[in-house]
């Protein structure tokens, strides 16, 4: 008997950084052990550079990845559906049994601290929740 992999959808507003980083950091550490997606509420036109850079720092890898949007569909085949921040508004569509998470990431520019130092902070606990919750998959 054979069993499909957990399905993980991370969300953000443009779906250029926080939640690509949490997919690539996913995808990073869980292989092919869990099946991961990301998209944005409001989907930007190309992923921040700093986030490809900090995750490439890690090891992990979303330079191929583009930002889309959130669908219906993505939403209904998700096991697990994060927010990640507290930008994005998620709300349950018919047919969908996931329940929506928020992860309130830590913002170091509300303390002044910007750049690739920033980027770092917050790929850092990002890199953190995401082995939390593959823990909590496995």
């Amino acid at each position: 008997m054979t069993t499909d992999p957990p399905t993980v959808l991370f969300i953000c507003v443009k779906n250029g950084g926080k939640s690509q980083m949490a997919a690539a950091l996913m995808r990073h550490h869980a292989g092919e052990a869990v099946e991961v997606h990301s998209a944005g509420t409001l989907p930007g036109t190309k992923l921040n550079a700093q986030s490809a850079d900090a995750i490439a720092e890690a090891g992990a890898d979303m330079s191929g990845a583009t930002p889309k949007p959130v669908t219906a569909e993505l939403l209904r085949s998700a096991d697990r559906v994060v927010v990640v921040g507290s930008e994005a508004v998620v709300e349950a569509v018919d047919g969908m049994t996931a329940p929506i998470l928020t992860w309130q990431t830590d913002e170091p520019s509300e303390r002044g601290i910007e750049g690739m130092e920033r980027m770092r902070l917050v790929r850092d606990d990002i890199d953190a929740r995401v082995r939390a919750l593959l823990s909590e998959l496995a």
